[in-house]
């Protein structure tokens, strides 16, 4: 039991598509007209949402069993790609950003995965900060089409070295 109530972690399932969806609505919305070039995630639909449950898998949490935040993930080869981490804005601070990436990581590591890697925005520099101090590393700079410079890089925890370039 936390602050805010009994949080909850399961597998989401394909009727919680329209779930995920608000909730990632909700939880980008502040990066509306912030990034350039714009995330990705306010293009998410029903479908696409549903795409990402059929080619991997999420995690949902809830809090006295309101959902209030999730994470998708799926293997990339040798890792696994965590993607999507969303928490309602009202619920952040409490721990539930942190749980669901553990849930990930706990996954990863019971399939043999070498570890995850999620992809942060260099405009974001609280939240590279942020997984840095749970012992993601830099892996890779990379440049979304039509941008000459960096825009994003994707950080990796590894507990297995051979995933290392």
């Amino acid at each position: 039991m936390n602050e805010i109530g009994q949080l909850t972690l399961r597998d989401a399932t394909p009727e919680d598509a329209p779930t995920l969806l608000r909730i990632l609505r909700e939880a980008f919305d502040e990066y509306k007209n912030v990034l350039e070039p714009p995330s990705g995630a306010h293009a998410e639909t029903l479908d696409t949402v549903r795409r990402h449950l059929a080619d991997g898998a999420a995690v949902l949490a809830s809090i006295d069993r309101e959902p209030v935040g999730f994470g998708f993930y799926e293997p990339a080869g040798p890792v696994v790609y965590f993607s999507r981490l969303s928490v309602l804005p009202r619920f952040r601070n409490n721990g539930i950003g942190r749980a669901l990436l553990e849930h990930v990581e706990r996954r990863a590591k019971e399939t043999g995965a070498a570890g995850v890697r999620l992809g942060v925005r260099l405009q974001l520099p609280h939240l590279l900060a942020r997984y840095e101090r749970v012992g993601y590393r830099i892996a890779e700079y990379k440049t979304h089409d039509g941008y000459a410079h960096p825009t994003y890089v994707y950080m990796d925890k590894l507990w297995r070295a051979e995933f290392e370039d």
